[in-house]
């Protein structure tokens, strides 16, 4: 497991992440995006960007770097940066499949991503993926499983993918939506000649969508790592966004409304890796505070009066605007 090498690391920052869905393209559904990223958001400019977070969280002791193959170009972002620096040898690298980019390079594209969970896809995707990352990618997800996805129980993808973990390679998987739980323990009994398949699970789980919990506490019992995503709820929980309960707590301790997000979720004792998706260094080191917030009993309390019926909060993620 690539996430054993994490384990062993003794920075306060080793169990946050960097993921590049906010800036590996000019389109995505994060609030506040408009002002990060202003109006130049041409592909050498959300390059350097990237490559400027990637410093910003290596020099801060992250060591997990998140992609997709859907995240416009950040398997290429990402690989840039590796090859410039070949001594950068003690970070794991995760991305997915399963989506396809469609908005070429544009932000108002009327769509941006199309998803497919075929074999087609997958060997498709996975040359992609080998072309630009070579044998830099520890962790390979399907990219969003829900319980009625053909990865679940399709055995001639299981069986390629089980191939690819006898090679050397993580296979794991992410969900989305209000039946993350139910995808999750689905997934956790798929095996292939009686040997479960799925070594990692990626998920969403914030304060206000904590409808996966008991399963993703499952996961980590049955010895998967678990990386959590949108910690921040794409935005909703960063100033000036924040609700009023997570704002407070952030004055009281000082810190951002970020910080004090992501440091509920880190507070799990499942969570393996919690995912920033930071669109500036800026909102990165805010966000890595998240390691050093402490909340008493009284503050847990106020943010667990703030949890949203699933349903109501995906459907209110599905209505928020490619910015």
């Amino acid at each position: 497991m690539p996430f054993a090498r994490l384990a062993t690391a003794t920075t306060p920052t080793c169990h946050i992440g960097l993921g590049l869905a906010a800036v590996g393209r000019p389109g995505y559904i994060n609030l506040g995006r408009d002002h990060d990223l202003g109006e130049n958001r041409s592909v050498e400019t959300l390059r350097n960007r990237t490559h400027e977070l990637l410093d910003a969280a290596y020099a801060q002791g992250v060591r997990y770097f998140d992609v997709a193959r859907s995240y416009g170009r950040s398997e290429e972002f990402l690989a840039d940066w590796l090859h410039a620096r070949p001594d950068v040898d003690d970070i794991v690298i995760g991305s997915k499949w399963g989506y396809t980019y469609t908005a070429g390079w544009r932000a108002d594209a009327e769509a941006h991503e199309v998803k497919d969970h075929s074999v087609g896809t997958y060997e498709r995707q996975r040359a992609e993926t080998a072309e630009l990352l070579g044998d830099r990618l520890d962790l390979y997800q399907i990219h969003s499983v829900t319980p009625d996805s053909p990865a679940l129980s399709d055995k001639e993808l299981h069986a390629k993918l089980a191939e690819s973990a006898a090679q050397g390679l993580t296979v794991g998987f992410s969900t989305s939506g209000p039946a993350q739980a139910e995808a999750i323990r689905t997934a956790l009994a798929v095996t292939v000649d009686g040997e479960p398949l799925f070594r990692t699970v990626q998920a969403t789980y914030n304060v206000l969508e904590t409808s996966a919990g008991l399963a993703l506490a499952e996961a980590h019992d049955a010895g998967l790592t678990v990386i959590v995503k949108e910690g921040m709820a794409n935005g909703r929980l960063a100033d000036p966004h924040a609700p009023d309960a997570v704002r407070a707590i952030a004055e009281e301790a000082g810190l951002g409304s970020d910080a004090v997000a992501l440091g509920l979720v880190l507070r799990q004792p499942w969570a393996g890796v919690v995912l920033s998706g930071a669109a500036t260094a800026t909102q990165l080191l805010s966000n890595l505070h998240a390691a050093v917030v402490d909340l008493d009993d009284e503050q847990l309390a106020r943010l667990a009066a703030l949890v949203e019926e699933p349903g109501a909060y995906w459907e209110r993620r599905g209505q928020l605007p490619w910015h």
